[in-house]
């Protein structure tokens, strides 16, 4: 597996990790050093695979991904591997001249795999890049069809992929372990309002600071970190209601699922800037729905599909503060109970899921 974060909090990655090592899979994870500030207090160990950890000097641009998907190759090839996972297209490459390498070498290829956590050209942080965009899209377009495998997150991921390159992508979506998260003790705090994930362009994190003047009587915690973290931070400072809003950086797991399970409700809002945060369903999805916490979610297809199928939250009426308090409002209003999340936690089951990750490899492999 390769992945271009520094593994801390990529809960997908660790999914597959370990349900490929339950499925009898030797797993190992290249993925870069946490940077300067970067690493967690309290960072639990993997266990059920290896991480491999490399240097990595520059934190953006060309240079990165070159230095990156460089030190990607040389660890792919001394591990000698019988799959090859690539996590995202910024790491496709060097999975990629990795596959070549051992096939030329060693007289065997491979199994080149690609999962697209998100439509990497699509990220709102690429916009107004043309020319960037053009040179991931290429990238994709060349590479693509040469996978063996590809997996995605969402249905509308895998259409857009289909019909852009002609290539199948099967879906496993972000979504823990239902009965093992939602097993815990709910500690739920009257009015918490949770927001979890990147503090990043597009996220809607400034709606949320915004829309507490609304909200009197309620708490929103904003757990992560992110490039506009700072940012963030500033504009809840000048609010006069900055002292019901609390941040706490970038957390590990462990404690954002007992986070999760104080809260009243679950904010869950994307700007539609860009087809990457349109057909998006974020691991928080899951999370509030295992943990019985019902949602706020933008009405974009994916996550707003989840909340008016199953019932567990409020679709935004538009983009925005005032329409994001006002949803908040109409969930804080009602009653709600552990039946009314028995139907999505049934459907939305990682154990369902991972079935469709393992089988396909044992498959191939077999193959």
């Amino acid at each position: 597996m390769a992945v271009s974060n520094d593994m801390a909090t990529d809960r997908r990655v660790d999914r597959h990790c370990r349900a490929l090592a339950e499925a009898g899979c030797e797993v190992v994870v290249v993925c870069r050093q946490a940077w300067e500030g970067e690493a967690l207090a309290g960072e639990t160990g993997c266990g059920a695979y290896e991480v491999r950890r490399v240097g990595v000097r520059h934190r953006r641009g060309w240079r990165f991904y070159a230095e990156l998907n460089r030190a990607i190759v040389w660890a792919i090839v001394e591990a000698e591997p019988d799959v090859v996972w690539a996590n995202d297209t910024d790491t496709l490459l060097g999975c990629h001249w990795a596959v070549e390498r051992i096939r030329r070498e060693y007289g065997r290829r491979p199994l080149l795999v690609m999962d697209a956590h998100e439509l990497f050209p699509e990220v709102p942080e690429l916009e107004g890049r043309g020319l960037v965009k053009r040179v991931w899209r290429g990238l994709e377009r060349w590479l693509m069809p040469k996978c063996d495998v590809r997996f995605t997150v969402s249905q509308g991921i895998a259409d857009y992929y289909g019909k852009r390159y002609g290539v199948e992508m099967k879906v496993v979506r972000n979504v823990p372990p239902m009965a093992a998260v939602g097993s815990g003790m709910r500690t739920e705090k009257k009015n918490m309002l949770l927001y979890q994930g990147c503090i990043n362009r597009g996220r809607g994190v400034d709606w949320a600071i915004e829309a507490m003047q609304w909200l009197e009587g309620c708490e929103l915690v904003i757990a992560g970190g992110g490039d506009l973290e700072t940012e963030m931070r500033a504009l809840a400072e000048s609010r006069p209601w900055r002292e019901r809003i609390r941040f706490t950086g970038r957390i590990s797991p462990e404690a954002l699922a007992e986070l999760t399970r104080q809260a009243a409700v679950g904010l869950v809002m994307l700007e539609d800037r860009g087809l990457s945060y349109h057909y998006a369903l974020p691991n928080r999805v899951g999370d509030f729905v295992a943990a019985g916490v019902p949602m706020v979610v933008s009405d974009l297809p994916e996550m707003a599909a989840v909340v008016r199928r199953y019932g567990v939250g409020e679709v935004m009426a538009e983009p925005g503060a005032r329409a994001l308090a006002e949803a908040v409002k109409w969930v804080l209003a009602r009653e709600w109970s552990e039946a009314d999340f028995a139907q999505a936690r049934r459907e939305m089951d990682w154990e369902q899921e991972k079935l469709i990750l393992t089988e396909t490899i044992k498959t191939r492999l077999a193959g």
